[in-house]
């Protein structure tokens, strides 16, 4: 049975993969502090999340997170899909850190201190765009 990915991509997969999923999985018992902090900086981009408990949307996040994470580490997962999902989550991520003026400096995108470790998950925008961009059935070489 082949494999829907390619070797190139494992790198890609097992890197961002393994770093979404332990993400996920250590909000999977976040305490209140942490939840509502969560849930404050996505709401500050996102308005609408306003209408969420903050326990409930930490809750999913995780739950998204370990998911994405583990369609990332499993070979069945077709690279497409996978790069999508990563590629959607990342958007997420960036939208969070364009609209959060405290991550960035005033009239840049270039981050501020504060906004480096967000600022981070423009790589994970770069790989899922990669995956997604591979054509299928055809290999490197």
């Amino acid at each position: 049975m082949k494999l829907p990915l390619k070797p190139h991509h494992l790198p890609v997969r097992l890197a961002t993969g393994a770093f979404i999923l332990n993400s996920g999985w250590d909000k999977r018992d976040a305490d209140q502090d942490t939840a509502q902090g969560l849930h404050g900086m996505a709401a500050g981009a996102y308005p609408f999340l306003d209408k969420v408990a903050p326990a409930d949307f930490v809750k999913a996040l995780s739950t998204a997170e370990m998911a994405l994470g583990a369609a990332l580490l499993l070979p069945i997962v077709p690279s497409r899909l996978a790069g999508a999902g990563l590629t959607a989550f990342a958007a997420g991520l960036l939208g969070v850190y364009l609209r959060t003026p405290s991550l960035h400096r005033e009239g840049s995108v270039r981050p501020t201190p504060d906004g480096l470790g967000t600022a981070k998950d423009s790589f994970l925008l770069g790989a899922g765009l990669t995956l997604m961009m591979d054509r299928p059935g055809r290999d490197c070489g």
